[in-house]
Parts: C-alpha cells; sequence; structure tokens
C-alpha cells in the first residue's frame, strides 16, 4: 500500500533577532571646508557591506554614512555639507543560525545627532538597529489519495489553504528628470535634498507586477549669482513601471515589502545649457511574497478491513489566508522651538517607528512613535536657517476579526500625510495621517499521515470480536469510528442499519455484522 502524497508550499522565519547599539566618533573639518559657526541639519543613513553568519551569531560589517549641514561666518556661502561615514563591526546573537545560513539584515538609524566641539570638530552620536533573520521555503506532503489492493477504508478532511507561489527578492530602478520653474534661478550647487515614496502600489498580472506611486522631492541649494541665493524646490513625481514575474497570475496575493535603496541625484543642463534639471536616479529593494489560495481534499485516518492497518502521523502548522487589512489613524502635536523665531516654513518630512505589537481581541495593538522633522527660515542674517524635530508617540489598533496570537503578520507602516503649519514665531501645529496594513494567515494545525504500515489481523483479536453484535450509540459515537471498531466498512453499516443519512442519535441502535 502506498500513499499518494501532495507538496504544499511553505515560507517561515527558521530564526530571527534584533539589537541595537550606539556609534560615536569626533570628526574634524576638511581644510577645503570653511570654520562652522552653527549646525544646521544633520542626516545619517546605515549601509551594510558584509555579513557573516556563524553558529549561534552573525556578524555585520558596515559604515554610518552621514550628512551635515552648518551655517559659516566666511566669506562666500552661508550654508555648508559636510559628508562622512563611521564604519562598525557588531556581532548579533542569534539562536539555532549557522555558517551554511543565508541570513538577511537590515538597519535603521534611529537616532543621530551632532555636537559642535569646535568651530574645526564635531562630535556624532547615532543609534542604530539591525534586524537579523534567517527565511526559509519547505514542503509539508499532505496524503491525497491511496494506492494498493488491500481493502481499507479511509475518510477525507477538506483544507482550504494558503500557499507560497513565489519567494524572491528583486529590484526595481528609477529615473526621472523634473526642471524647475522659470523663476527659480539656475543651480550652482545642491546644499540638501530628501526623497521619499508615497502611494506605493503593486498589481499581480499575468507573469508581471506592475508597480506605482509617487517620489516626494525636496531641494535646498545654491543658486548662480554673485550672492548665490538659497532657494528651496519641492515637487511630487508621479512614476509607474513594470517587473517581470514568472508564475504571476491574477488572482493571486500579493504580500511585497519594498525600501528605498541607492539614491543618486544629480544636475544636469537643460536645452539651453543652463543648470535648470534635477536627475532622480533611485533603487528600490522590493521583497516579492505572492501567495495561492486552494481548496485540498487530504486522507485524514485510515483502517483496515481485511489488514491490521496503523498509521504514523506528524503535526503541520499550514495556515489559510484571515484578511488582508488597512488601517488609518491621525496624531496631532505641537511643536516648540527654542531660541529662535521662525519666519517661514520650508519642509517638513515624517517617518514612522513600530515599538510594539500584540493581539488583542479582533485586533493588532499597535503603538511607537513619528519622528517630525521640519526645517524653516529665522530671517537672522548670521544663521538663516534652522531645524526642530520632535517624536510623537501614538496608539492605534488595526481591526482584525477573529485574529488569534498565533496568527501575527507584519504590519507595513508609513507617514501617509503630513502637515506642519505655523502658530506663531514659536510654535508649530503638526498633524499626521499614519497608514497600516498587513496580510494576516490563519495558523490551521494538521496531523497528516506520513506512513501506512500493513499487517496480517491479530486473530486473537478478531476471535474475540462477537460475529453480530448489536451496538448502543454514545455520545462522540459516529459511523466512522464504529466501523473502526469493529472492521466494518462504513458503506455496509449504512446498508445494513438502511440509514439514509450519517447522523446518529444517543440511545440509536446499530446492527454490525463482522465480514459485513
Amino acid at each position: 500500500m502506498e500513499l499518494i502524497k501532495r507538496n504544499i508550499h511553505m515560507d517561515r522565519v527558521r530564526t530571527q533577532a534584533v539589537m541595537q547599539f550606539t556609534l560615536e566618533d569626533d570628526v574634524n573639518i576638511p581644510e577645503n571646508k570653511p570654520d562652522v559657526a552653527a549646525l544646521n541639519l544633520e542626516k545619517g543613513e546605515l549601509v551594510i557591506d558584509e555579513i557573516r553568519p556563524a553558529t549561534d551569531s552573525v556578524t555585520v560589517r558596515g559604515r554610518l554614512c552621514f550628512v551635515v549641514l552648518y551655517h559659516t561666518l566666511e566669506e562666500g556661502s552661508n550654508l555648508v555639507v559636510l559628508e562622512g561615514k563611521l564604519p562598525f563591526e557588531e556581532r548579533i546573537n542569534m539562536q539555532g543560525v549557522t555558517p551554511a545560513d543565508t541570513v538577511t539584515v537590515d538597519g535603521e538609524v534611529e537616532d543621530i545627532t551632532v555636537n559642535m566641539i569646535n568651530s574645526r570638530k564635531l562630535n556624532i552620536q547615532s543609534l542604530a538597529t539591525m534586524s537579523a533573520r534567517v527565511e526559509e521555503l519547505y514542503d509539508e506532503e499532505a496524503p491525497i489519495a491511496i494506492h494498493g489492493d488491500e481493502k481499507v477504508e479511509y475518510r477525507r478532511m477538506p483544507l482550504n489553504l494558503t500557499q507560497i507561489a513565489i519567494c524572491k527578492n528583486d529590484i526595481f530602478r528609477l529615473k526621472e528628470e523634473v526642471a524647475l520653474p522659470s523663476n527659480y534661478p539656475n543651480i550652482f550647487q545642491i546644499l540638501w535634498s530628501n526623497l521619499s515614496l508615497g502611494d506605493v502600489e503593486f498589481k499581480v498580472m499575468e507573469e508581471k507586477l506592475t508597480i506605482s506611486g509617487d517620489i516626494h522631492l525636496f531641494v535646498l541649494y545654491e543658486g548662480e549669482g554673485e550672492e548665490h541665493p538659497c532657494r528651496s524646490f519641492e515637487t511630487t513625481i508621479p512614476f509607474s513601471g513594470v517587473l517581470e514575474c514568472h508564475g504571476c497570475r491574477e488572482g493571486m496575493l500579493p504580500d511585497i515589502r519594498y525600501r528605498l535603496g541607492q539614491q543618486e541625484l544629480t544636475v544636469r543642463p537643460d536645452f539651453d545649457g543652463e543648470e535648470r534639471c534635477i536627475a532622480l536616479e533611485l533603487v528600490l529593494d522590493i521583497g516579492i511574497r505572492i501567495y495561492e489560495e486552494e481548496r485540498l481534499e487530504i486522507i485524514s485516518d485510515i483502517y483496515g478491513v481485511s489488514k491490521e492497518i496503523d498509521t504514523v502521523s506528524h503535526r503541520a502548522d499550514l495556515r489559510r489566508l484571515l484578511s488582508r487589512v488597512t488601517g488609518k489613524t491621525k496624531v496631532t502635536d505641537h511643536i516648540h522651538v527654542d531660541g529662535g523665531t521662525v519666519m517661514q516654513l520650508l519642509h517638513s518630512e515624517g517617518s514612522v517607528s513600530l515599538e510594539q505589537q500584540g493581539t488583542v481581541e479582533n485586533g493588532i495593538s499597535l503603538q511607537g512613535s513619528v519622528l517630525i522633522k521640519v526645517m524653516y527660515i529665522t530671517g537672522e542674517d548670521e544663521a538663516p536657517y534652522g531645524s526642530t524635530q520632535a517624536q510623537i508617540p501614538y496608539q492605534y489598533t488595526l481591526e482584525v476579526p477573529d485574529i488569534a496570537p498565533e496568527d501575527m503578520g507584519a504590519v507595513h507602516a508609513e507617514v501617509e500625510q503630513l502637515q506642519v503649519t505655523m502658530l506663531d514665531g514659536e510654535e508649530m501645529d503638526v498633524k499626521a495621517v499614519l497608514s497600516f496594513s498587513t496580510v494576516v494567515f490563519k495558523n490551521v494545525p494538521v496531523e497528516l499521515i506520513s506512513q501506512v504500515n500493513v499487517s496480517e489481523l491479530d486473530s486473537g483479536k478478531m476471535s474475540s470480536l462477537p460475529g453480530i453484535v448489536v451496538h448502543m450509540v454514545k455520545a462522540g459515537d459516529n459511523l466512522w469510528n464504529i466501523g473502526k471498531k469493529y472492521y466494518v466498512p462504513v458503506d455496509s453499516l449504512r446498508e445494513l442499519n438502511s440509514l439514509d443519512s450519517d447522523e446518529l442519535k444517543t440511545g440509536q441502535k446499530l446492527l454490525i455484522v463482522k465480514g459485513g
């Protein structure tokens, strides 16, 4: 006797770990840069160069790339850009990882602080987080049929399952160009820039994925001319494109994550040869997980009529789609600016962090904060630009009916809308809309028969069973377990007792004939 099996394709995170670490160093101002009078803006990005897995740990080598915008009192431009990097090598303890594993590590700068030591030296401090994980694909073998000459009884159980159909990482390259409005001066040099994505949407088509969204661009630049005027420019650029994805079909379930990777921003001449065009080259790192729903009937139990049948089973955690959900919440707060006067707002940006999540009744409880950064004009000659930032906490419950603790999905969070307005010279009003989305799978624990052993019937056991018996139905009895007890086919029980359905009542009498 042979079990015919069907592979159910699954994916999982086998092991994962998160660590926070600090980076700090003193940085000298290069000789070709003027003295620092006051600090204005700073930002940092964690770049990972090497991942070395070992037994129960991972060593990560990389660098913190930082950019500082500062004021100078020397002749020429008021604003100066300083770029640099701080190398790091950190070890992440990660139970279960081996040297042969492929480990994925994501790094984020949680906070970066720059302080003046003197006009030629700065102190850089940063708090960073690294998340490491080992993802793997595997198959569960589910019995769907039996091949053999032995007379056996088996019953089927229907299952609604969600299998992974496509699992891969890909990149999407974006090239866009935008020209300055006619009333803006030509670009001498870019001092500060910020790029972010919004309203990104993926759709599954035949053999491809379509992607669309918006690029939000902010540039602070020094214009051409004797006085090198500083100007800011902000715009939104829609984009769309196609990713080849072999095996995709409409109706499949996408769970796609993306992050903005490599960014390159350059100034190019327009048709008249003037430096008025900003060219963007961006790389989106995309994690593609596409699932397929299917209804499958598996063999859940077997017993013999002429032979003894023993089965070997194992527990498998399968899954089915529970819900695809999105939710939004508003956060509001005031930002107070110390030691300065705000004349005009230039630019604001926000990033959301998800610090705690857990299941509650019919939902996922989320807690975290939104980091708001604002750049503004002060009206002071020595330091005409200023910046401030604030961290605004939030609490939100994403509604997911019937969710259980083992059904957790990965939640994606982003700032969908941000509005910062001046209340007076020292106070700003912040209003933001946060968007959350997740795909939640219901855990489906199943006992899967992996092996069937056939042996001769125990003669002593069979002789102890009466040839004809009247069975009194007890609570919990059904035709299957009664037939299994007496080695009688279920169809024979139905026919002998003239049953129109499989429903039995407690106290009901069934006639059983051995070998029937």
